[in-house]
């Protein structure tokens, strides 16, 4: 072995232009690959050499990827089927994983090769039949790596996979070893490798930094917690998670530490908690608004929330702490709606009165909503859209309803036998192949078309771009009208 020989070499593919088409060059945000980081700084702590290959930031070619596996020679290349939306991003990045195994296998079939992510821990068999791939890890992969580099560096000539979370083939069948373990005390878990990233070039979101836009730079992602103990029928997120809800939190101890190494070490100021839901145990929330307010950090934070977890209290403690923004999912105006896909909690005078309370406390909003829900007509779309309109939050995502392998509504639509997309690419939200899922009223195209003529609609409605002026100035309104120049290229409108 030559002293270049690592252990473990973690690979984010490339997918930004097929996900994200033009948006990409300068709307879309760029997140460090958090989960190749988390699972780098378990396995080097456990004593194993590790390197992280981020060709998405570094715009490589697979084959120049292939050239970096060369020269380090890994034990195990691990892609990762992971995107910045962890409920959402991980299918659409199985054509560029698979690609770019197809390249590996070509070049260098003796290399042991993995996947690891939401969509192969929700389809691990038929991932494994589809992709040239060695091994197949399901659920959260954090032992299970280890477990492997052990077995794969052993002396042993009689290799024993037998090993909870692992999938591979034998004889041409699938073997498979159920769900990997989770670590049940988080605190345990290292922080992110952020050493082995080029923290310099991320990016945050557009909106995120309204106010400075041409200070996005650097950009961090981190967990508060892991999981979510809700049960939403659209989310995936569970299959990372042994397809359980459930959620584990870190202590805010270890929280302000990796945020303290994040500012002094890397000088970032623009962060994302990645938390499925960060503000959901009140105490724990205010625990770390304070440790941050004690430091005197100048930071430009967003979370993710929900409708019926905040208060008045808490907003003031965020808003002081440096959370600026919060994303709330609403999904739908409607209620009945909203109850098909289990998130019907709340009804349109709550909606309303989360919202003026948040921006009461000073702090910006990006409201989520989902067109194309399975009981949607054209009169709840409008509905939806109408009451986007009335909230007037300072940005909203509009995204189309996906069947993501994972979620219940996957379950619900293969057991329907509905028709759905022959590509994983066309699971992804602002691409050329993307295909919503139809409804019993609307087909998907009515859908898609639907959605960007309302995205548009919204954000030139002279209402919401004369609060965009008034709080963020001029400068946020000219890039709104410039980022509405781009017109997503769709093959299924």
């Amino acid at each position: 072995m030559s002293e270049n020989d690592i252990d473990l070499l973690l690979i984010n593919p490339g997918c930004k232009k097929e996900t994200y088409g033009d948006l990409r060059l300068s709307i879309s945000a760029i997140e460090p690959p958090v989960w190749a980081g988390l699972i780098a700084a378990f396995v080097r702590e456990k004593g194993f050499s590790v390197k992280i290959i981020d060709a998405e930031v570094e715009n490589y070619s697979d084959e120049h990827v292939v050239d970096k596996i060369v020269e380090c020679s890994p034990a195990l290349v691990a892609i990762g089927a992971v995107g910045s939306n962890p409920s959402a991003s991980s299918t659409p990045k199985m054509v560029p994983a698979g690609k770019l195994l197809n390249t590996i296998k070509n070049r260098l079939p003796h290399i042991n090769t993995s996947l690891y992510g939401i969509h192969p821990s929700a389809l691990p068999e038929k991932t494994l039949n589809e992709e040239k791939v060695d091994f197949m890890f399901r659920g959260e992969c954090f032992c299970t790596v280890v477990k492997l580099l052990e077995e794969l560096k052993s002396n042993s000539k009689i290799k024993n996979y037998n090993i909870d979370g692992l999938l591979y083939k034998k004889d041409g069948k699938v073997v498979s070893n159920g769900w990997g373990g989770l670590v049940k005390d988080v605190d345990e878990l290292p922080f992110v490798a952020w050493d082995l990233l080029p923290m310099n070039k991320y990016r945050a979101h557009n909106w995120h930094c309204f106010k400075n836009l041409d200070e996005r730079q650097p950009y961090a992602v981190l967990y508060t917690s892991f999981g979510c103990p809700f049960s939403c029928t659209f989310c995936n997120i569970k299959a990372n998670y042994n397809g359980k809800p459930g959620i584990r939190f870190r202590s805010p101890e270890k929280i302000i530490e990796e945020v303290d190494l994040l500012v002094k070490k890397y000088k970032v100021k623009n962060i994302k908690f990645a938390d499925e839901i960060f503000v959901l145990k009140e105490s724990r929330v205010i625990e770390i608004c304070d440790l941050i307010i004690q430091r005197g950090y100048d930071l430009n934070i967003w979370a993710y929330t929900r409708i019926d977890t905040i208060n008045e209290r808490l907003l003031k403690k965020m808003k002081k702490a440096g959370i600026n923004w919060l994303a709330f999912g609403i999904e739908s105006a409607n209620k009945k709606v909203r109850d098909g896909v289990v998130k019907g909690r709340f009804g349109k005078d709550a909606i309303k009165e989360a919202i003026e309370m948040t921006h009461k406390a000073g702090i910006y909003i990006v409201a989520n909503f989902i067109f194309g829900l399975p009981d949607d007509d054209a009169q709840t779309l409008q509905e939806t859209l109408d009451m986007a309109k009335v909230l007037n939050c300072e940005y909203v995502n509009f995204y189309t309803a996906m069947a993501y392998p994972g979620s219940q509504l996957y379950e619900d639509m293969v057991r329907q036998g509905a028709n759905l997309p022959k590509s994983w690419l066309s699971y992804s939200q602002f691409g050329k192949e993307t295909l919503p899922l139809s409804t019993k009223y609307l087909s998907s195209s009515e859908i898609l078309r639907f959605r960007d003529k309302a995205f548009e609609e919204y954000h030139s409605n002279p209402c919401y771009l004369n609060m965009i002026g008034e709080k963020f100035g001029l400068d946020a309104v000219d890039h709104i009208k410039d980022v509405l120049k781009y017109k997503i290229n769709r093959k299924y409108v």
